[in-house]
């Protein structure tokens, strides 16, 4: 019995490094033998620009459009070549009426007064998307003026279907937990992507800045939490790749607080297990090769599994302690302080302390805790598909 729980224990502990620390080693390695093998081409310098529909979904963001109207006319793309639109259904601030005054300057306008979600925000959308290529960008985010020709460049390659920016959080000295964590949570996770999609294909596309060609833009269910990471897996499953370009930068501002970053934790997790049972054969390793694994150990792992296996190295690290075993019960201590480390990064973080040291294990905390919760919020059928913001920091 003392064996067979000491090989859980040490099982849950591999899964767990793997998913968060291995799999980053494995294919930073996998992408230096690829490159000695057979490095990729570099591509060439874009002569011939394709048209190109720069799509912004945007829900009660009065805050922001003004903002993101003037960094949208700033994008360095032939103008004769690039098509603005702004879609606003459900908006019942002063968004819509704002937007018109930019009509003049080359600013398409589509409003709803019905609240159907961004999914059906962008279906609609697309419906007068005429261009090669649609790129989707958030209303609270601010790109740099060379993103959309950092991002077209890759759909010279015909094998390409889709490319995803990079997101980039405004992570001030003065910003507590969620600022930093999130900050260095989206630092590792873009070195993650960069090295997927320089080995094969990136696994999902963040909305903050995604793009595809318009010929495989597929309508994803309605009820579809995650539209941009199906959207994007859809694409990779028919054979495409997924590529991800580092110089085309969405900025945004982190939550305002951590309950906020928690709400907008728990409904990705919530779509992240309705995405699993939705692309259940992309777990066919047999058929999709190198992209199963990665998806496997990148996405699949993180919403299932690994959070599991937590709960169950805690559990039998418990168990083990109570067999006077020196080492499990060292073990267990490095555990439970690591435990009251995060409780302490929140208690600080609600008196306004900053103590960085502090921050990723909280961090990393919230982020699991919002898989459980995620979870048995998809169960119930308790997660909407209309737009729920969290609140972001202001500048």
């Amino acid at each position: 019995m003392q064996n067979f729980l000491i090989i859980l224990f040490w099982l849950g502990i591999a899964l767990v490094v793997y998913t968060y620390v291995g799999y980053g080693v494995v294919i930073g390695v996998l992408v230096k033998l690829k490159n000695a093998l057979k490095p990729e081409a570099p591509l060439p310098p874009l002569t011939d620009f394709p048209t190109v529909a720069f799509v912004i979904a945007a829900y009660n963001e009065e805050d922001y459009i003004r903002d993101k109207v003037a960094n949208s006319l700033k994008l360095d793309y032939p103008a004769d070549k690039l098509d603005i639109i702004f879609v606003t259904d459900g908006s019942s601030d002063q968004t819509p009426h704002i937007l018109r005054e930019y009509e003049a300057q080359g600013i398409r306008v589509l409003h709803e007064d019905a609240r159907r979600g961004k999914i059906h925000a962008m279906h609609r959308a697309m419906g007068f998307v005429e261009a090669d290529i649609a790129i989707f960008s958030d209303a609270n985010t601010d790109l740099n003026p060379e993103a959309l020709q950092e991002i077209v460049k890759h759909y010279q390659n015909p094998k390409v279907g889709a490319v995803a920016g990079e997101k980039r959080i405004k992570v001030l000295e003065k910003d507590a937990a969620n600022g930093a964590g999130e900050g260095i949570y989206w630092k590792y996770e873009s070195w993650l992507k960069k090295m997927d999609s320089a080995f094969y294909s990136v696994v999902g596309a963040a909305g903050e800045l995604f793009s595809v060609r318009t010929k495989l833009y597929e309508q994803v269910p309605a009820n579809a939490l995650l539209d941009d990471f199906m959207l994007s897996m859809r694409i990779a499953q028919k054979g495409y790749r997924v590529k991800y370009e580092p110089q085309a930068q969405a900025w945004e501002t982190p939550s305002s607080s951590v309950k906020e970053e928690f709400k907008r934790k728990i409904r990705i997790c919530a779509g992240g297990i309705q995405s699993i049972l939705w692309l259940l054969p992309l777990l066919n390793i047999f058929k999709y090769g190198w992209l199963s694994f990665q998806y496997v150990s990148h996405r699949v792992l993180r919403w299932t599994l690994t959070p599991l296996s937590l709960l169950a190295v805690f559990t039998l690290n418990v168990w083990l302690a109570l067999f006077q075993l020196p080492f499990y019960q060292v073990m267990l201590g490095l555990q439970v302080l690591f435990y009251l480390t995060a409780l302490l990064g929140w208690w600080l973080q609600t008196k306004k302390i900053k103590l960085k040291a502090l921050f990723v294990p909280y961090y990393f905390v919230v982020m699991n805790l919002s898989v459980f919760l995620g979870f048995f919020r998809f169960i119930k059928g308790q997660q909407s598909v209309a737009w729920e913001k969290a609140a972001r920091r202001k500048e």
